[in-house]
C-alpha cells in the first residue's frame, strides 16, 4: 500500500481511546507474544549483511588513541556510522509498531540530541558560547533542509506523491517559526541598541574563539525570559503531540508484518547504538577538525555544516530510512520534531544554565545566521502546508542548503 493510500490527512481514526498515549503504554505493559529478549538481539545484529561494517567500531575507538592518520581516523568513525545508522533506523521501526509513530519518531530525536545538549553544556560552562550557538543552529539548518529534503527525495523516487498529516505538520512548523521568530527579536533589539552607540563595533563575532562579546542587561533579560516562555511551550507541545491530540500525528500503521523485536529490547537497542554513535561521531568531529586546519576550511562552514552533518548521521539516515518505507509521520518527527527540541528546550535551557552559572548565554545570534535560519523555516512552511511531498520538494530544500553551505564557505 502506498503512502498516498495509507496516510489520510485526516488520520485512520486514532482519535478514539484506542489511539490515545495512555492506551498505547497500558497495551505495551500487557503485551504478550512478544520476541524475547535473545531472539529481539539476534535479529537486531545479524539481520543485514550491512552490519559486517560493525567491525569498524573498535578501530575507531583505537584509531585516536595510537595517533593514526586522521585520514583512517575520519574513514574507520564513517564506516562504523553506516551500520549504526541502520541499526537505529530498525530499531525505531520496531518501536513504532508498538508505540506509535509519533513516540518512536520522538524518542528517535530525543535520543539523537542527548548527545547534543552533553558536549553544549560543556562547552558553555568552558564560555565556548559561540561554538554552541553555531552548532545548535547548523543542527537546526541540517535537520530542516538536509535530512528533510533528502527524505523528500528518496521518497520521491519510490512514490510520485507522499501524504502526511497537514495539521500535525502545520502545527510542527508554526512552533518552528515562533522559535525562529524569539531569535529575531533579540537580535533586532541588539543591533537597535547597538546603532545608538557610536563607540567600538561590538555587533561582530569571532566564530572561532572564546568571545569577548557581554550582552547588554536588556538583551540578558529578553533572553532568560523568552527562555522560560520557550520552555513552557515545549512542555505544552509535548502534552499536545502525545496525548490530547496524538491523533493529529499519527499515519497508518503498516499492516501484515509481524515484530521481530519486543519493545524493551527496541528501547535498549536504541539507546545503546546512540550511545556508541556518539562517541564514532565525537571521533570523526575530531578528524575533520584536524583536516579542515590542514586544507584551510573555513571555521564558520565547520561549525554550522559539517560539524551537524556528522554529530546527526545516524538521525538523518533513520529519517530517510523511514521515508523510503513510506512513514512519513516518522520523517516528519526526526526532521521537524528534532529541530522544534533544539529551537524550544535545548537552546533555552542552555540559557537559563548559563543564567544560574553566571555565563553569558543569550538568545542572540549574529545577524547573518539568524536571516539563514528564517528563510530556511519560511521555505519548509511553505512546502509542508498542502500535507504533501514529492522529489522536486526535496530539490528545493537541498539547493537552499547548498546555497547556505557556499555562503558559509566564503564567510
Amino acid at each position: 500500500m502506498s503512502p498516498t493510500e495509507s496516510s489520510p490527512l485526516l488520520g485512520n481514526g486514532s482519535s478514539t481511546p484506542n489511539g490515545s498515549f495512555s492506551h498505547r503504554v497500558k497495551a505495551l505493559i500487557a503485551a504478550e507474544g512478544e520476541p524475547s529478549w535473545s531472539a529481539s538481539y539476534r535479529y537486531f545484529l545479524f539481520g543485514s549483511y550491512l552490519n559486517v561494517l560493525l567491525v569498524f567500531i573498535p578501530l575507531s575507538f583505537i584509531a585516536p588513541h595510537l595517533n593514526w592518520d586522521a585520514a583512517l581516523r575520519f574513514s574507520f568513525s564513517f564506516l562504523a556510522i553506516i551500520p549504526l545508522a541502520k541499526l537505529l533506523g530498525e530499531a525505531t521501526d520496531q518501536m513504532s509498531s508498538k508505540l506509535g509513530q509519533t513516540l518512536a519518531g520522538l524518542l528517535n530525536a530525543s535520543f539523537g540530541n542527548a548527545v547534543e545538549i552533553i558536549v553544549s553544556v560543556a562547552a558553555l560552562l568552558q564560555n565556548e558560547i559561540r561554538i554552541v550557538q553555531t552548532s545548535l543552529l547548523g543542527s537546526i539548518l541540517s535537520n530542516l533542509l538536509l535530512v528533510l529534503g533528502c527524505s523528500f527525495l528518496a521518497a520521491g523516487f519510490k512514490y510520485s506523491e507522499s501524504n502526511f498529516q497537514v495539521t500535525a505538520a502545520q502545527a510542527s512548523s508554526s512552533l518552528m517559526t515562533l522559535a525562529c521568530i524569539t531569535l529575531i527579536i533579540p537580535a533586532a533589539y541588539h543591533t537597535t541598541t547597538v546603532a545608538k552607540d557610536t563607540s567600538e563595533g561590538t555587533l561582530q563575532w569571532a566564530v572561532n574563539s572564546v568571545d569577548t562579546f557581554v550582552p547588554s542587561p536588556g538583551l540578558l533579560a529578553i533572553s532568560r525570559g523568552t527562555a522560560i516562555f520557550l520552555l513552557g511551550v515545549y512542555v505544552a507541545y509535548l502534552f499536545f503531540q502525545l496525548k490530547t491530540h496524538a491523533y493529529l500525528f499519527e499515519g497508518e500503521e503498516a499492516e501484515g508484518e509481524e515484530p521481530k523485536m519486543s519493545v524493551v529490547a527496541a528501547g535498549t537497542a536504541l539507546l545503546g547504538a546512540t550511545v556508541v554513535t556518539s562517541f564514532c561521531a565525537d571521533y570523526l568531529v575530531a578528524s575533520i577538525e584536524e583536516t579542515a586546519e590542514r586544507y584551510s576550511i573555513p571555521k564558520p562552514f565547520i561549525g554550522l555544516i559539517l560539524l551537524p552533518i556528522v554529530a546527526n548521521a545516524a538521525e538523518h539516515v533513520t529519517s530517510v530510512w523511514m521515508a523510503l518505507k513510506g512513514q512519513m509521520e516518522i520523517t516528519i518527527g526526526v526532521c521537524v520534531g528534532s529541530s522544534i527540541q533544539i529551537a524550544t528546550f535545548v537552546i533555552p535551557l542552555l540559557v537559563i544554565i548559563g543564567w544560574a552559572t553566571d555565563h553569558g548565554m543569550s538568545l542572540y545570534f549574529a545577524n547573518f545566521e539568524t536571516v539563514t535560519l528564517f528563510v530556511s523555516v519560511f521555505l519548509v512552511n511553505t512546502l509542508i502546508q498542502d500535507g504533501k511531498s514529492n522529489y522536486m520538494e526535496g530539490l528545493m530544500l537541498l539547493t537552499l542548503y547548498f546555497v547556505i553551505a557556499l555562503a558559509f564557505w566564503v564567510t
